[in-house]
């Protein structure tokens, strides 16, 4: 069975919720299952480490897991209309893999969560396909023949999934983000699939 690497980082649980479903929609696809994986959090206090295994969710990231799967979906939390600081950290380290082509020719896609409509969504997801661009991923969207991207009054992008929390982090997803989530998850999954054949 081939893997879609579904790589993120959450603090308040939007993100994690998002991951679920784009795993859902990747399972939905036939010989294919999702690997859940998060990034560890990063201190400004370097004595500080962080414990070897997560006390709950995906467990960390480790190099192999990008070689091993067949694509990447990159999730975090919006921060001033950007990734998140760990989700940089863990793209920054990873020159040998840009060098080796780890990535080069796989379908990867974005997802993110902010505290409000206008806090950053697209603008986010967009510099977290920089990197991606970098080591030769082919970039998967969400297209308009989604219908829920049409009518979505909460999040949901053409460049990847997205919830707004709102200014109480609720990390309830509405019906058209769960759906855009699953429908990003399926589109990786069934692209990595076709270029397997």
């Amino acid at each position: 069975m081939a893997e879609i690497l579904v790589l993120y980082y959450s603090r308040g649980g939007s993100v994690a919720r998002l991951a679920r479903q784009i795993a859902r929609g990747i399972g939905e696809v036939p010989g294919m299952s999702a690997r859940l994986r998060t990034v560890p959090p990063v201190a400004a206090v370097t004595q500080t480490s962080a414990p070897p295994v997560p006390e709950d969710g995906a467990p960390y990231v480790e190099i192999a897991d990008l070689a091993e799967c067949d694509g990447i979906v990159l999730g975090s939390p919006t921060r001033f209309g950007n990734m998140a600081a760990p989700v940089k950290h863990f793209l920054d380290g990873l020159g040998a893999e840009w060098v080796n082509g780890t990535l080069a020719g796989k379908p990867a896609a974005v997802f993110t969560s902010t505290a409000s409509m206008h806090g950053g969504q697209e603008s986010t997801l967009l510099s977290m396909h920089l990197p991606l661009l970098h080591h030769g991923c082919l970039i998967v969207g969400i297209p308009f023949t989604e219908p829920a991207l049409s009518h979505t009054t909460s999040g949901g992008t053409p460049y990847g999934a997205s919830h707004v929390a709102g200014t109480q982090a609720d990390s309830q997803l509405t019906d058209d983000e769960a759906q855009l989530a699953r429908a990003l998850g399926h589109r990786v999954a069934d692209i990595a699939r076709r270029l397997a054949r």
